[in-house]
């Protein structure tokens, strides 16, 4: 069964067993969704009422632009634990010869590469996501603005939570220019999106 197709319930004790997946890359792409939904929601709130015409096709967009970035980060959830098939695989492979050794070491080092895939997109969900909040902060239903500060601190935790799952794999990989591409990208993705959650929820802690 996919994650997403879990109960709420069996998800979490399935996260809290022994079970070496689903693990943080997981439940990262969680709170990404439920950022996105909650920002989705607040526009869903705000489209419509005639106290905030003007701010409607604001909050059209950006809605548009959540509900899709909440798609994908549910994907996500299922394809990071699918990822890590790939390296248990490759944990199972023989390693009584030279030749088997090798041949598992160089396996280990595609599967890391496989594995930095989904938690590094997931650094772009989280910053899309937070730019199309920060449209709507000032521009929304009043009455919601507390879920809007919800919303990019799950998308705070969100890109955190990938970049640990991009560094603990690119700690294993021995193709420095590879290593250097995720690093350089991921750092800067990761140092807005960070910034920007922190200043949504400032600005909406400020205004309560």
């Amino acid at each position: 069964m996919k994650l997403t197709e879990m109960q709420t319930q069996e998800f979490i004790n399935l996260l809290a067993s022994d079970a070496p997946a689903p693990g943080g890359g997981s439940a990262a792409a969680l709170a990404g969704a439920q950022g996105c939904g909650l920002g989705a929601m607040v526009c869903a709130l705000t489209i419509g009422k005639t106290k905030y015409a003007e701010y409607e096709e604001i909050n059209k967009a950006a809605s548009t632009k959540l509900q899709d970035l909440k798609n994908k980060f549910l994907q996500a959830m299922d394809e990071d634990t699918e990822t890590f098939g790939v390296m248990t695989r490759v944990f199972a492979m023989p390693k009584n010869t030279e030749e088997e050794k090798a041949a598992r070491r160089a396996a280990m080092q595609e599967a890391l590469k496989v594995c930095t895939k989904i938690p590094m997109e997931m650094l772009g969900y989280s910053l899309e996501a937070l730019q199309a909040i920060e449209t709507i902060v000032g521009k929304s239903n009043q009455s919601a603005s507390s879920d809007i500060g919800v919303a990019a601190l799950n998308l705070g935790a969100a890109v955190r939570g990938a970049w640990l799952n991009v560094l603990i794999n690119i700690g294993g990989i021995k193709d420095e220019e590879f290593v250097k591409d995720k690093k350089d990208k991921g750092t800067q993705q990761v140092n807005e999106a960070v910034a920007l959650s922190q200043k949504i929820y400032d600005t909406i802690l400020a205004g309560l």
